[in-house]
């Protein structure tokens, strides 16, 4: 039999796979892989495999390291000084929960499938090729601004750690550039390019060196935290700098309370990188639950303190909004202005934590989509010496060095929180799918018309807390909100019976926890800023184009080769395997 021809071999086979569009969406866009051929059959297109070397020391490790960066050194003043006051702390706490139930989200899929792909992954199995390419690629852009302006934000706090003036700049001014594409960053250019070669040398070595960083980060906030305590004042918990202003523990009120949890959570955002490090962890039915809650956990923990010893150095009113500790300690008690030295330090060694794991995870995202063909497999490939994904972790290196090297991406950091609350949002809405329908089995309406009614009133309930003016009305119609979805939660629990259930770890509560993670999700997507929105819809639409281009007509050939399969029948399969496993 000859071979098919790639689309892509002539320019006249291109043409026609063009013309074949329609028919190839139909085939692959919603075309689902399994747990089987992704621990399987698509790992073998990476040549070597990555090597099972971390435990859940490491995971903690790279969880902790990963979400305590530079972040909560800014969110913590804005939530104090514009949404919470001193009950910030209780925002800490409240959006560490909500990071907890995303993260049990994400644990019962990386235990049932140890793979690379995280959230790619989980979804591809679940909705289909497409809606996975989406959100993967969305994750990625994320990933890579985001990492750009966190090398540059290195080069700040660098500054603050060596106690330069604030107009002593380390960046060299270019004044023939555009405004905002004018200030060389060399250094962070150096960071970059020295965490892509340890990331590409060996992931074991860099779980050694991100836990190390990382001990010394907690060793300096830990110094801060017991430093705001010493110097700081019960009264500033409850009285205001000024007498004009709302006092009390809670001066914004409970809704104030709410609105610090959707500033803060950002800075537990990172958690996520440890799902995609699944395919290097020995034991993940063990591992994985503990790595990942525990460092939640801890997180939560240092948050929360954090929060209390700036609130104790400070009233509310008083703190900074956009450097809440160093200016606590500058306006504060007498003799401490030397403290915000350290607090530049620590906050270097938690960006470079931060960018590492951050970096370890956008790679490893690229080196299973690249697996599942919609990106060229040369970004799959895993060196066989180091048994890591070499090619995805140094195009990607490369790339966030170029962008940090010239631009300004102060403007894009409230930007790069969408993509991941919109990943989090469909990995919720994955766990609950997958739960309850059995591709080939079981009819996936109810499932898919309870997720879309459930999302729907969360949509209704984030929309009239923003904008309905506040009275009795509101409260009403907030209360409707929550009985509609309660109602909503309580029928598809009782009338839709689990399609399977978890061999080893699963969600607890299920579907309550996942659905309240779903409405979070929502909430905290409804406190972001319009050109977040526009960035996303950029990206979405460019993704859609690269699709229909090519990664459709790419994922048709390997599934001509019989390197991908097709959806039906596969759920089937594997089913049968399973239970042929378990009897065995």
């Amino acid at each position: 039999m000859a071979a098919r021809s790639s689309s892509f071999s002539t320019f006249k086979s291109y043409l026609h796979a063009l013309s074949d569009t329609p028919h190839r969406l139909r085939r692959r866009a919603c075309s689902v892989s399994t747990s089987l051929e992704e621990t399987n059959r698509l790992r073998a297109r990476s040549g070597s495999e990555m090597k099972r070397t971390l435990d859940w020391r490491d995971l903690i490790g790279f969880g902790v390291g990963g979400m305590v960066g530079a972040g909560v050194f800014v969110t913590t003043g804005r939530a104090s000084h514009f949404c919470a006051g001193p009950a910030v702390i209780l925002s800490y706490a409240i959006a560490g929960v909500c990071a907890l139930l995303s993260a049990f989200c994400y644990t019962e899929f990386a235990v049932d499938m140890p793979v690379a792909g995280g959230s790619f992954s989980y979804i591809r199995v679940t909705f289909g090729e497409f809606p996975a390419f989406l959100t993967g690629a969305n994750l990625i852009v994320d990933y890579v601004l985001s990492n750009a302006a966190v090398a540059r934000g290195f080069t700040s706090y660098l500054g603050t750690a060596l106690g330069l003036p604030a107009n002593v700049q380390l960046r060299l001014a270019v004044h023939g550039l555009p405004k905002g594409y004018n200030e060389i960053d060399l250094i962070a250019v150096v960071v970059v390019l020295l965490i892509t070669f340890v990331i590409c040398y060996s992931t074991k070595e860099s779980s050694w060196l991100n836990m190390s960083l990382t001990a010394l980060h907690i060793l300096f906030i830990a110094f801060v935290i017991a430093v705001g305590f010493w110097r700081g004042k019960l009264i500033n918990f409850t009285e205001p700098g000024d007498p004009e202003n709302a006092g009390g523990f809670f001066p914004f009120g409970a809704s104030g309370v709410f609105n610090g949890a959707a500033v803060v959570y950002v800075s537990y955002i990172g958690y996520d990188a440890m799902s995609t490090m699944a395919e290097e962890v020995e034991n993940p039915a063990k591992n994985i639950p503990i790595g990942v809650t525990g460092s939640v956990m801890i997180v939560t923990v240092l948050y929360c303190l954090m929060a209390a010893s700036v609130s104790a150095l400070l009233p509310y009113d008083l703190i900074d909004a956009d450097a809440p500790f160093s200016g606590a300690f500058k306006e504060g008690p007498s003799g401490m202005k030397w403290v915000s030295n350290v607090i530049g330090v620590g906050a270097s060694f938690g960006i470079v934590t931060s960018l590492l794991v951050a970096m370890l995870g956008q790679a490893r995202y690229m080196c299973v989509i690249g697996r599942s063909c919609v990106v060229p497999t040369w970004f799959a490939q895993v060196h066989p010496s180091t048994s890591t994904p070499v090619n995805a972790s140094s195009f990607l290196g490369v790339l966030t060095a170029a962008i940090a090297l010239l631009t300004d991406l102060d403007i894009l950091l409230d930007l790069v929180s969408i993509g991941t609350l919109f990943v989090f949002y469909m990995v919720a809405n994955a766990v609950i799918y997958r739960r309850y329908v059995a591709i080939g089995t079981t009819n996936p309406w109810p499932t898919l018309s309870f997720l879309f009614c459930f999302s729907l009133t969360c949509i209704m309930f984030t929309l009239l807390w923003r904008f309905a003016p506040s009275g009795k009305p509101k409260a009403v119609m907030l209360g409707a909100c929550v009985a509609a979805a309660v109602a909503l939660l309580q029928v598809f629990l009782f009338m839709v019976p689990q399609a399977r259930k978890p061999e080893n770890w699963g969600v607890p509560f299920m579907p309550w926890i996942p659905s309240i993670s779903i409405f979070l999700n929502i909430f905290l997507l409804g406190a972001l800023h319009r050109g977040s929105y526009l960035r996303f819809g950029f990206f979405s639409g460019l993704t859609v184009l690269v699709y229909v281009m090519y990664s459709v007509h790419s994922s048709f050939d390997a599934e001509e080769e019989g390197v991908l399969c097709e959806k039906a029948g596969e759920s089937i399969k594997e089913s049968v395997e399973r239970v042929v496993v378990h009897i065995l």
